[in-house]
């Protein structure tokens, strides 16, 4: 029934995340059966990364979205050298404190410059 439902989603144009992904209940499999847009790289890998622990875990999740046609977005960045590294790994978007604490929607316009903000996947 959930599947049906993400795949009807999509046909109408509804983009759809894979959240924490490598956490709680999430698999490979999900990746394979259900049509995610993106995967949201859970910040417990991002902690580690620079100390060698996960980064092979983080290359392998990047590869796989890769060849999927999805985005990748690591979660809780902090540092520069997480950046850097995440950039040389081929993951595709960032976020986290590094570059601002998360933000009520009404304070983003300015953030921005004053330009239009588009509703894109979290």
């Amino acid at each position: 029934m959930a599947l049906a439902v993400l795949h009807q989603l999509r046909e109408i144009g509804v983009r759809i995340a894979l959240d924490d992904f490598g956490t709680g209940f999430s698999s490979l499999s999900y990746l394979q059966r259900f049509p995610f847009d993106k995967i949201k790289i859970d910040r417990s890998f991002i902690k580690d990364l620079c100390a060698g622990g996960s980064s092979s875990i983080v290359q392998a999740v990047v590869t796989i979205a890769d060849a999927r046609n999805m985005v990748t977005t690591a979660e809780g960045v902090e540092t520069k050298q997480q950046l850097e590294l995440l950039r040389t790994l081929g993951c595709t978007q960032i976020q986290g404190w590094l570059f601002s604490a998360a933000r009520p929607a009404w304070e983003i316009r300015p953030m921005l410059g004053g330009r239009q903000v588009h509703s894109t996947m979290g």
